[in-house]
């Protein structure tokens, strides 16, 4: 029995048990309540994973690449003087081998190596190849195959050999045990990868035969969980090199001092200690690999391998760092001791060390290094340590990098004449260093994210000097320019700065990169000081400043300008001549400003791609829809009424982005021009709500996501405001990197499986952490290669904590991030699972030995160390995520959701300050992804901003006193405080869920006839109100009930089924309605509170009906578009049109025909609330409908149908018995009354 996992299948031994490998798989991964891991056990999907055979399985394709044999006809020689005879063949390694005998295997067999030769198709005889050797004595055999399928598998397997130079097999990844044994045949084999087998060593074709190979230079046995060296190695005095990483070795036997020849020895992610003396033996040994492996010290055999230049030792357990053990390796010129645990370097002798030139100490505990003594030093690496002091030798050195420490000071002496690049970004300096500004050949300075408070004029009149970065500091001004300077980048943002230098462009006319963002610039330096400009400035971000219109003239004297970015200043207007000029723009950002229109000549910027001037005053379209490049399109958040666009649309447009404009009407001719863009977002239709409508009242979202320099999108946003119920809400971001299929997957189904395992359990630790792990077992395939960070936050009532209304559980692997803005600070909530960032993640992966690459990531796939998905990665990468709780308090004002792009470049204070005081928060999401952007960011990045309004005055319950209306209309609704602006959710803002009724239109004709008449009817509503228990909204839920219940209940008729509006079985449709196939939704609360009016008003009489004059007071029913992502629940609203009319996103509704698929008018939308009462509920699902409104889609009763209509609602009301009133009723008028349901 044999079982596979990360896609490599193992023989079990006698004593292993399958169910016993499941449960500590499951539990590795995170599981942790034994009877769920045995219902995860059964689950199909698991398969995916891990699974178990009775036998070894074999894949046909790997057969092949291992082996291909058959009984075919053969010919030998070029010539005809041989017949045909039927011959076993077999193609194993380099060789063919041909028997002497028919059904023969143990007789003669005639070896033809192949490496170097050829094969050529035989003419003359159908699906027959020929095979041929190199050399002057070439042999040539023909064999002729049966089908054309063994024909084209023999043909691809040896044309891979014939193109190979040296004799070479790979033969990885195939679950070996044993070599096969044709392959003994190919003598000539030079080099064989066993990698990533289970090889073992005393068996028939084992490891302990390897020696038959005479000419074997190369091995590779890495990752085949030997545990013990093999001996018999030894033997082959051939090898040149051999890997035997990643085996569990715990030590390696003297008799390795045999293999002389040795000259490559790779011994990574074991678990060594030492090394043996015998070692010294090979002389000729020049690259030495014991990273990963559990050494204390550098073993003192090394001294001994005078060839070997090189000493690498990341990940072993180094605390101390002797120099003079260096120092006697007068042959060792690079140390690699990156991610030790090192703490000091001491120096047991006055001698300097004259032979290291290159050192990396990156990721040890380091906080003060003297390295002074290593006068030939020319590079080093001490990123990631607690560096207070930093002292070099500055002899010969030309490279250092030294960020992510606490350094205060760093001493060079003396001044490094031949240094180039400098990083000392993300420290603690006050000053640039005097040697630093003395080095006559530096050309690159990185100093970001320091205290610098000036920027010396030796450093910025360099004449070497060509990459400046001085931004995150407390820069004030910049010095003044009198000579040229070479300087072609420079990096100023987040400073203090209110100017440039005068003469900045004029003396750096190579300058081609400016990046001055987050200051406080009023103007910008003149370009030139003639009427011709030299300038040849590419690439200009002045986003965050205080920049207005007349900073617009100065643009002009950069005619190279390709990318511009202007936003978040204060631009009113962009002159159109000025705008002509830029011919060579490709990308322009003038988003945050008070811009009213583009100007035309923007027609004129026929390499332009990308246009984004969200939230602006904008009411014009641009015309940009005749640019023959342009790409993607932002104008979101504006005020477009129309677009007028011409008769073709360009080819390359593949983003446009529309969403904010709560006035753009789309025609049908317009939706059609757009349907070849790839993505289109546009608002769905606003709905006239309250602000008594729950899910709006507590939370409002918006996102964004750009894909940046990059061709595709892999971060994708999940945002859905009605969740459970309707008692909460759930966000994501899932960040793929370079993927873009997991993302997609984890958005379209994690809100599912979140809403199963809230079902199963109540403590939030337990159902988020399963969600991520179900959702990890969910990706399937997909989520054996490739892998994806992942955030959820999910917002509840909190019923654990009485004196708090909702909690917020956030739970994230990778790099994703939230932060909570309370009372205007920020409070991160998730954790980073990275290798750089989270030591102890980093110290687990060493201690499971897996292979940490130079670039820090885990195999040289990924820096993250938890991830949904690369299950082949297991252990080292696990699904398992952080989990944090907190409760929502009134000081609790908007979450932000990002991926890691955008934390890269805005800090969570920076973040939190740029949207507090936004209103809408689509722009607020917008504005993030444009500062990250503007602030460097090439990668894809996206962010989500949640809106939040938790307080007493949030309340919609009848214990607060909010008043309900009467049978008359409604009173006044509860006044929310400083509550967001109401905007519409992005189309790719997720899926909600939501509780509805349906009924088909033919039921409800049926029953009262139509569901809609073109007056009011005279049958109203009946006046005898039902007592009800006390309603209590999301905020304050019932405290007797262990699941949170919701009350709202809505209609849905649905006319899907057929073209007339009507069920299959109707014959004949109902006269004078128009339907079109589409469906009506049409929600009312059905809560009832506590009207004050009332309680000043004697109770209505039994039976009584309400007058047309009260009905013209009555109530309007929010009709809601079935495929809103974020749609609240909707309450019924006073009908006041000039209300509704004062406000944007309702203003559109009235003068305008209606339709979601088809849609009953507003003020005849009394007739359906019967219909309303009796409809059943239906639980959460997914809603499909129309994007756009159809102007000539309604629903209606034509005038000769009125009466009729109304006689049957009439009929239909007396016929439903009358509730027999209890005694409480006949004594005492009932305080809580139901709504018009």
């Amino acid at each position: 029995m044999c079982y596979v996992l990360n896609c490599v299948s193992r023989r079990l031994e006698p004593t292993e048990r399958p169910l016993q490998i499941v449960y500590d798989y499951l539990s590795r991964l995170g599981f942790e309540d034994p009877v769920r891991i045995q219902e995860e056990a059964t689950n199909p999907d698991l398969s995916c994973m891990i699974r178990f055979y009775g036998e070894k399985p074999c894949q046909m394709d790997h057969l092949d690449r291992i082996l291909l044999s058959g009984i075919y006809n053969v010919r030998k020689g070029k010539t005809q003087l041989h017949k045909w005879a039927e011959r076993l063949v077999v193609l194993c390694g380099t060789c063919l081998i041909v028997s002497s005998v028919k059904d023969c295997q143990t007789g003669k067999m005639h070896i033809l190596p192949l490496v170097g030769g050829k094969i050529e198709e035989v003419k003359r005889r159908q699906h027959s190849l020929a095979f041929s050797s190199a050399g002057a004595q070439a042999q040539t055999y023909h064999v002729s195959f049966e089908t054309l399928a063994e024909y084209q598998r023999w043909q691809r397997q040896a044309s891979k050999v014939v193109s190979q130079r040296i004799s070479t097999v790979d033969l990885s990844c195939y679950s070996l045990e044993e070599v096969p044994e044709h392959l003994f045949y190919s003598q000539d084999i030079t080099y064989l990868n066993l990698r990533h087998n289970f090889m073992q060593l005393e068996r028939p074709g084992g490891l302990d035969t390897l020696y038959k190979f005479s000419q074997l230079k190369g091995l590779n046995l890495s990752h085949n969980k030997l545990g013990l060296f093999p001996v018999l190695l030894c033997e082959i005095s051939t090898l040149t090199e051999l890997n035997l990483s990643c085996n569990g070795l715990h030590d390696l036997p003297s008799q390795i001092g045999n293999l002389l020849n040795l000259q490559t020895l790779c011994l990574d992610g074991n678990v060594l200690t030492a090394l043996p003396d015998e070692l010294g033996n090979l002389q000729q040994l020049t690259s030495l690999g014991i990273s990963f492996n559990n050494f204390s010290q550098i073993p003192e055999v090394l001294e001994k391998l005078t060839m070997l230049d090189k000493v690498v030792m990341a990940g072993n357990r180094l605390e101390v760092l002797n120099l003079g053990v260096l120092t006697r390796m007068s042959h060792v010129k690079h140390v690699d001791l990156r991610m030790n645990h090192l703490k000091t370097v001491i120096i047991d002798s006055l001698e300097g060390n004259k032979y290291i030139t290159h050192m990396d100490l990156r990721d040890n505990q380091l906080t003060d290094l003297d390295l002074s003594s290593l006068c030939s030093l020319e590079q080093l690496h001490c990123e990631r340590n607690q560096l207070r002091e930093l002292t070099l030798s500055g002899f010969s050195l030309r490279t250092l990098y030294a960020s992510w420490n606490r350094l205060t000071a760093v001493t060079v002496y003396p001044v490094p004449s031949l240094l180039t690049s400098l990083e000392l970004s993300r420290n603690l300096l006050e000053c640039v260093p005097d040697w630093a500004c003395e080095a006559k050949k530096l050309e690159i300075l990185d100093m970001s994210y320091n205290l610098l408070t000036e920027i010396p004029v030796r450093i910025l009149s360099s004449l070497s000097l060509r990459k400046l970065m001085v931004g995150h500091n407390h820069v004030h001004v910049l010095p003044a320019l009198v000579e040229h300077i070479p300087l072609e980048v420079l990096d100023v943002q987040h400073n203090t700065l209110s100017r440039l230098p005068d003469t900045l462009f004029s003396k750096a006319l190579n300058l081609r990169y400016l990046n001055a963002s987050a200051n406080s610039l009023e103007s910008l330096p003149s370009a030139c000081a003639g009427e011709e400009s030299l300038s040849v400035l590419q690439l200009l971000y002045l986003t965050n400043n205080l920049l207005t219109d007349q900073c617009i003239p100065v643009l002009v004297g950069h005619p190279h300008l390709r990318i511009l970015h202007l936003a978040n200043n204060q631009l009113q207007t962009f002159p159109a001549s000025k705008l002509n000029k830029l011919e060579q723009l490709e990308e322009l950002n003038l988003s945050g400003n008070k811009l009213k229109a583009i100007p035309t000549t923007i027609a004129n910027c026929k390499r332009l791609h990308t246009l984004v001037a969200h939230a602006n005053n904008i009411s014009i379209f641009p015309e940009i829809l005749q640019l023959p490049q342009i790409q993607f399109v932002d104008l979101s958040c504006n005020d477009l009424t129309e677009i007028l666009i011409p008769e073709a649309l360009p080819a390359t447009l593949q983003d446009l982005d529309l969403t904010g404009n709560t006035n753009l009407v789309l025609e049908h001719k317009t939706l059609d021009m757009f349907s070849h863009i790839t993505t289109l977002k546009i608002d769905q239709k606003p709905l006239p709500t309250t602000d008594s409508t729950v899910t709006s009242t507590f939370w409002s979202h918006g996102l964004a996501e750009m894909a940046g320099q990059r061709n595709k999108l892999c971060v994708s946003a999940l945002a859905m405001d009605n969740f459970a119920e309707g008692v909460g809400a759930v966000y994501g971001m899932f960040d793929g990197d370079r993927n873009e299929e997991l993302p997609r997957l984890l958005q379209c189904t994690m809100a599912d499986v979140l809403l199963e395992e809230v079902q199963h359990s109540t403590n939030d630790t337990v159902f988020m952490a399963n969600t991520f792990l179900v959702s990890h077992r969910k990706l399937g395939m997909a989520g054996q290669k490739l892998g994806s960070s992942a955030l959820l936050c999910y917002i509840r009532p909190d019923t654990a904590d009485p004196t708090s209304s909702f909690s917020l559980t956030v739970a994230n692997v990778g790099t994703c991030q939230a932060v909570l803005c309370r009372g205007g600070k920020p409070v991160s909530l998730s954790k980073i699972f990275s290798l750089e960032q989270d030591p102890e993640e980093a110290q687990r992966v060493k201690d499971q030995k897996a292979i940490i690459t130079e670039d820090n990531k885990v195999n040289g796939v990924t820096c993250c160390t938890r991830m949904l998905g690369c299950t082949y990665l297991y252990p080292w990468i696990l699904p398992k995520p952080h989990i944090s709780s907190t409760p929502l308090t009134i000081q609790d004002e908007l979450l932000i959701l990002g991926n890691k792009a955008l934390w890269e470049h805005l800090s969570y204070s920076e973040a939190v300050n740029a949207v507090r005081h936004v209103q809408d928060p689509l722009a607020a999401a917008k504005k993030l992804c444009t500062l990250a952007q503007s602030y460097g960011c090439q990668d894809n990045v996206g962010a989500v901003v949640v809106y939040l309004n938790i307080g007493e005055e949030g309340c919609t319950c009848e214990m607060n006193g909010l008043t309900l209306p009467g049978p008359v209309g409604f009173a006044s609704t509860a006044t929310i405080k400083d509550a967001p602006k109401p905007t519409t959710p992005s189309s790719s803002s997720g899926i909600a869920s939501e509780f509805s009724s349906e009924m088909s239109t033919s039921e409800v004709s049926s029953e009262v006839g139509s569901t809609a008449s073109d007056e009011h009817n005279t049958v109203g509503l009946e006046a005898s109100l039902l007592p009800r228990p006390e309603r209590r909204c999301s905020l304050h839920p019932v405290p007797t009930s262990g699941v949170f219940q919701r009350q709202p209940s809505c209609a849905t008729f649905s006319s899907n089924q057929s073209d007339n509006g009507l069920d299959s079985d109707d014959e004949q449709p109902v006269e004078g309605v128009i339907i079109n196939g589409s469906r009506v939704e049409v929600e009312v609360d059905i809560h009832c509170c506590r009207g004050r009016e009332l309680e000043s008003s004697p109770a209505p009489p039994k039976n009584s009906t309400p007058c047309p004059e009260e009905h013209a007071r009555g109530l309007v029913l929010g009709i809601r578009r079935q495929n809103s992502v974020n749609s609240g629940i909707l309450l019924p609203m006073n009908k006041d049109k000039m209300e509704l009319q004062k406000s944007p996103s309702t203003s559109c509704l009235y003068g305008k025909k209606l339709s979601n698929g088809s849609i009953v008018p507003l003020e005849d939308s009394l007739n359906l609330i019967e219909v309303a009462t009796e409809a059943p509920k239906r639980k959460t699902g997914y809603f499909a409908a129309p994007t756009q409104l159809e102007p000539e889609d309604q629903f209606v009763v034509p005038r000769d149908l009125e009466e009729e209509v109304k006689e049957q609602m009439k009929q239909h009301q007396e016929s439903r018995p009358e509730p027999e009133p209890s005694e409480e009723d006949r004594t005492e008028p009932l305080e809580e009354f139901d709504t018009a349901l």
